[in-house]
């Protein structure tokens, strides 16, 4: 089979790339300018910010005020989201954020149902769904993570888990929603361990499937399916060429500005 243009297998079909760099619980306030500065004059100096890839960061929630400056003030041109949000709008929620919170400091993304929140804090698939609606009161794109364990992949296959936690995620979901799904298996997070781009591309067809008879054909197609797990520049690339996949949700790697920027810019450093 032919190789893929990169640069046309998402945006060629009206999804521009999304690259989001989750931080999870890393760099404080301080730490967050100095990284954004950073990462912004290196895609500068690679002359990258020419639109034909989204580029998110997803700071701790002491950031997100410190960031939104920055990037207001220096007119850097990075989306900006939270790692998770309440199911609640407000009251009585002690550590909770609303989504209020996260949409009045420029957020327009929100991470639901990574795997280390449904592991450390037993968020189950109704408690996404619940989120998921929450997101989208307040006008916030939920990243929708789904995926499944080593053994849970050797028991139901590849695809099972992920379909089963989509499929309860976007019920309700109105057809214009405007939502992000990121497949990252459980396997691959932080172990070095990474799917293949055949993989990868399974389960992110499987899941636009799940949108497509859930949301519509019209939703399937514009949707953005991100791969997440053990992604650095070196791969990336590899999964940008499958067909359904549009993006990736990046963790450790996003937390090294020239790792970060060379994963970003996988349309220029790998040859077509």
């Amino acid at each position: 089979m032919a190789a893929v243009d990169p640069q046309a297998s998402a945006a060629h079909r009206g999804r521009t790339p999304l690259i989001a760099g989750n931080w999870k619980m890393n760099l404080d306030h301080l730490q967050a300018v100095a990284f954004v500065q950073k990462l912004h004059w290196a895609l500068k100096d690679a002359k990258h910010e020419d639109g034909t890839v989204e580029v998110a960061v997803f700071p701790p929630f002491t950031d997100i005020r410190t960031v939104q400056t920055l990037i207001d003030a220096d007119k850097i041109p990075f989306s900006l989201g939270g790692q998770d949000l309440s199911a609640q709008d407000s009251g009585a929620y002690t550590g909770e954020i609303s989504g209020a919170f996260l949409k009045k400091l420029d957020c327009g993304y929100v991470i639901i149902g990574h795997s280390e929140r449904r592991q450390y804090h037993a968020e189950s698939d109704e408690v996404v769904a619940s989120k998921v609606q929450a997101a989208l009161r307040h006008d916030l794109a939920p990243v929708i993570c789904v995926g499944e364990t080593l053994e849970q992949r050797e028991e139901s296959g590849p695809t099972a888990v992920s379909v089963a936690q989509l499929r309860t995620a976007v019920e309700g979901v109105p057809a214009g929603a405007d939502i992000v799904v990121a497949y990252e298996p459980v396997w691959a997070i932080g172990t070095g361990e990474v799917a293949s781009p055949g993989q990868a591309q399974e389960v992110c067809a499987a899941l636009r499937a799940v949108i497509a008879e859930k949301m519509g054909e019209d939703a399937a197609a514009r949707t953005r399916v991100l791969y997440g797990g053990s992604v650095k520049s070196a791969n990336i690339a590899s999964f940008m060429r499958e067909p359904d996949v549009d993006g990736a949700l990046v963790g450790g790697a996003s937390l090294l500005v020239d790792e970060f920027a060379a994963i970003i810019r996988f349309q220029k450093h790998v040859g077509v």
